[in-house]
């Protein structure tokens, strides 16, 4: 009796899993991030944060304050004097040797998916690792400039990510003719990362590999 109900029952729990699970990770990932932000009150000089002029604190204050800090620091660097200060203070953590490493990588990552430049994140490609017949999800970053184009002719950098973090990878210097590229934008690429590779963008659309197929030019 118990083998001819629980596929039935196994069903039912599955869907209202796919249901709340979703639901329950959204809201954790939220709550993370309104607790990051909230730590921006730290900010204020303890007499006059929220808690001690209310009696209680107020939960999320602290990602307006965020917001706010961003904008008021975004004024600032958009203005000659402002860059003149970031300069300096960016010329003094990268003389700190752990530090710099970690603030260069970081900084350099948001400029090339946030600046939108041309060529910084701007194909989807597939390139065939870890060995022939297997291929990977990857970016282009930029086109080959100096003595990378002087060693590698007609190539282009791209960026491998890592799952499910795409933040992390690795750098590879390609030809243009062993790299596919797709029609497919950023960021259903990086979902399709990050989901390792359960969430796949409109599969239809996915141009077919073809093993003499390379990118197009930039």
């Amino acid at each position: 009796m118990f083998k001819s109900w629980w596929p039935r029952l196994r069903r039912v729990l599955v869907a209202g899993m796919l249901v709340w699970v979703p639901v329950g990770i959204t809201v954790l990932v939220l709550q993370l991030l309104i607790d990051l932000a909230d730590q921006t009150l730290r900010l204020i000089p303890e007499p006059y944060r929220p808690e001690a002029l209310l009696g209680f604190p107020i939960p999320g204050l602290g990602l307006v304050l965020s917001l706010v800090l961003l904008f008021v620091t975004g004024l600032v660097a958009a203005n000659v004097f402002g860059r003149r200060i970031i300069g300096l203070w960016e010329s003094v953590l990268r003389r700190i040797p752990l530090v710099r490493t970690i603030y260069t990588a970081a900084k350099g990552f948001l400029e090339m998916v946030l600046s939108g430049k041309r060529g910084s994140f701007s194909r989807v490609l597939l390139i065939e690792y870890p060995r022939r017949g297997i291929y990977c999800i990857a970016f282009q970053t930029s086109s080959t400039v100096g003595q990378l184009a002087e060693h590698t002719p007609d190539s282009v950098c791209v960026f491998v990510p890592t799952t499910p973090n795409p933040t992390s990878g690795f750098l590879v210097v390609a030809p243009r003719k062993d790299l596919i590229e797709l029609d497919m934008s950023v960021e259903d690429a990086i979902k399709l990362v990050v989901s390792v590779g359960v969430v796949v963008p409109d599969p239809d659309n996915l141009p077919r590999v073809d093993a003499g197929a390379g990118a197009s030019e930039a």
